[in-house]
């Protein structure tokens, strides 16, 4: 990225949080004389433009940069149909280690997810990890440090009951405190990206009970690294 071009970004940044923040200030009713204080509108936009701005000013954040940092370790990329063969090792051994946790493995092309329903991991509203799932994650991680040619996108999801802010601390604090379980087990940090959806990415419809329980979860992505 050039000069010009981070100084743009930095400048178009700076403004828009001078119009969120100024939209913050308070109003007066000119029918009843009462100031009303507009912050609480305005603090979830501003919160989601410093998070944008911030990602912005730190470059994409992405699996390219991942790849770049593993690279640049001395992790070899993966290419060809070596691809295929090593995922295919990988989602073998994580179908042994994981049978009978109540955690599924799927597989999307060369991708593997693991799907961690947050009635075997966490507290019922809370985003610490039950020490009863700890041997689930130490064979998590067993497997993440024997095939370590793979991003880990760690990712939380709620249900829509309750306050969407509320909903997207408490996926991104899970999501967070598994990634941060891997990372003690000795799994390279830099392999991780953590993300929290709360409520916006329901597998099936909330309308039911049966339905919000399968959407509060955490799921682990595993891309090959090329």
């Amino acid at each position: 990225m050039s000069r010009r071009f981070y100084a743009m970004k930095i400048t178009a940044f700076l403004l828009a949080t001078v119009f969120v923040i100024s939209s913050c200030a308070p109003t007066t009713d000119p029918f009843t004389g009462q100031t009303r204080d507009t912050k609480a509108k305005s603090g979830a936009i501003l919160g989601v433009l410093l998070g944008a701005g911030i990602g912005a000013l730190s470059g994409d954040g992405g699996s390219d940069s991942r790849q770049k940092a593993l690279v640049g370790a001395g992790i070899g990329a993966l290419a060809g149909a070596g691809i295929g063969s090593y995922m295919d090792q990988q989602e073998a051994v994580l179908r042994r280690e994981l049978q009978s946790t109540g955690v599924s493995v799927t597989r999307e092309g060369n991708n593997i997810i693991l799907n961690m329903p947050s009635d075997i991991t966490f507290p019922t509203g809370e985003a610490r990890v039950m020490p009863e799932f700890f041997p689930v994650l130490n064979a998590v991680s067993k497997v993440l440090k024997r095939y370590p040619k793979t991003l880990v996108d760690v990712t939380g999801h709620t249900d829509n009951v309750g306050a969407k802010n509320y909903n997207y601390g408490l996926s991104q604090q899970r999501a967070a405190n598994v990634a941060g379980y891997l990372r003690d087990q000795r799994v390279a940090a830099r392999r991780f990206k953590i993300t929290g959806f709360g409520p916006d990415q329901p597998i099936v419809s909330n309308s039911t009970a049966s339905g919000r329980q399968l959407n509060r979860r955490v799921t682990i992505e595993l891309t090959p690294l090329q």
